[in-house]
């Protein structure tokens, strides 16, 4: 399994982005894809899930009300809509299944 994020970059308060995690080889069946965070000095941290098959989703209450994670099955494709961004969420995203990690893409939230 490999995952591949994209759409990470640098956005002015309040704006918005939507990170991308393509998926390649076999997704195992009954686990939850997720995005996590990690800011400099700090651990990684859960920012949103949801079952690949379902459509259960679970978020990190800083984020909720802001961020919307999705997937589209047929692409493979694990979806972060970020909306209203501050500051404090500024970290390298990456996209979690199972124990494979993606590499990770840059967001930077500053004016």
């Amino acid at each position: 399994v490999q995952l591949v994020e994209s759409g990470g970059g640098l956005v002015q308060p309040g704006g918005s982005l939507r990170l991308s995690c393509v998926v390649s080889g076999d997704i195992p069946s009954g686990y939850v894809m997720g995005w996590f965070r990690q800011a400099p000095g700090k651990v990684r941290e859960f920012v949103a899930g949801i079952d690949w098959n379902f459509d259960n989703t679970h978020y990190a209450e800083p984020v909720l009300g802001r961020f919307t994670i999705s997937r589209d099955n047929a692409k493979r494709t694990l979806f972060l809509q970020m909306n209203s961004l501050k500051p404090e969420d500024t970290a390298v995203y990456h996209c979690n299944l199972a124990n494979y990690w993606g590499q990770g893409t840059q967001v930077t939230v500053s004016s």
